[in-house]
């Protein structure tokens, strides 16, 4: 006799890793179910538009910060995957209604509904004490989850390096160029993960026999600078960059001009201090408690570069 497939509610789903989780679900459709839930019929548009095998089984527009919408939404579903947030405030979203206003509406939705899980990913370095203002915002988000009666899991994670993502597009664009400016020579440490792990680990929390309620950190298999990577990916694609050194001080202070003379920056310094920030962290807790292994770095750098340049 086979198992129904559990039916997850997904918000953010026409995002990169809602959007990633839709092609893996779909590979695997006696898994998992998605509803997928988004703020606007553009959204909508938009996934409706997927390949048949990647399209979502329902598709519901809602209203993320209402919790009545957000329960009935969930109505007959396991388990909640929230997949809301963003790196830089506009102006017409501030990290507070991204991230706390939304978690508070799912968490009472999640408790109305009765879902038995409720996974989050969240950022490397959150914490509500944080000077950052998007790593204290997503750090009050994970409060506030967790403070629901439906367990919680938040999984804190680094880079996520895949065909298409922000930091793989960043990354082989500098692999690619002859001078590449590097704000301390790149001295900060990172520990990129591969989407395709960051997924299957999603996968099996959703999926997990009894709900994991913890605050679990993920990155990849290796810690090393973003020199190091650069170097690493350049090495892959046959390139030679020149990697020309600038101080962080002078880098800082030209992001904070850049966001006090332009209404839109292509850098804030909240995003600035998150890219700053110093990735590391013990994966031992989270792979024996999600049950997963990770693939190497060099295999991750070749998915990326091979799938962009199809």
């Amino acid at each position: 006799m086979s198992l129904s497939p559990q039916r997850i509610l997904v918000t953010g789903s026409n995002g990169h890793l809602g959007q990633r989780w839709l092609e893996a679900a779909g590979a695997d459709a006696g898994a998992f179910s998605t509803r997928a839930v988004v703020r606007s019929e553009r959204a909508r548009s938009q996934l409706e538009g997927l390949p048949p095998r990647q399209r979502p089984e329902e598709i519901r527009v809602v209203d993320y910060d209402d919790p009545s919408d957000l329960a009935r939404a969930a109505e007959g579903c396991d388990a909640a995957l929230h997949l809301v947030g963003i790196l830089r405030e506009t102006s017409t979203t501030s990290y507070r209604d991204a991230h706390e206003t939304s978690a508070t509406a799912l968490a009472r939705a999640a408790d109305e509904a009765g879902l038995k899980q409720i996974v989050y990913p969240s950022l490397f370095g959150a914490d509500p004490r944080s000077q950052n203002p998007c790593l204290a915002s997503k750090g009050r988000a994970e409060e506030i989850l967790r403070a629901a009666s439906t367990p919680t899991l938040v999984l804190r994670l680094p880079m996520v390096l895949g065909p298409g993502d922000p930091g793989s597009r960043a990354l082989l664009s500098q692999a690619r160029s002859h001078i590449v400016p590097l704000v301390a020579g790149g001295d900060t440490l990172q520990q990129p993960i591969d989407a395709r792990d960051v997924v299957l680990a999603l996968r099996a929390a959703c999926g997990a026999a009894a709900p994991i309620a913890s605050v679990l950190e993920l990155g990849g298999p290796e810690v090393l600078s973003h020199r190091a990577l650069l170097l690493r990916a350049a090495s892959l694609l046959g390139t030679q960059p020149r990697i020309v050194g600038v101080p962080r001080s002078l880098a800082g202070f030209a992001v904070g001009a850049l966001e006090r003379l332009l209404p839109s920056p292509p850098l804030t310094r909240a995003v600035f201090e998150i890219l700053e920030h110093d990735d590391c962290c013990d994966n031992g807790p989270a792979l024996l408690a999600l049950g997963i292994a990770l693939r190497d770095l060099d295999s991750t750098l070749r998915y990326c570069a091979s799938e962009a340049e199809n």
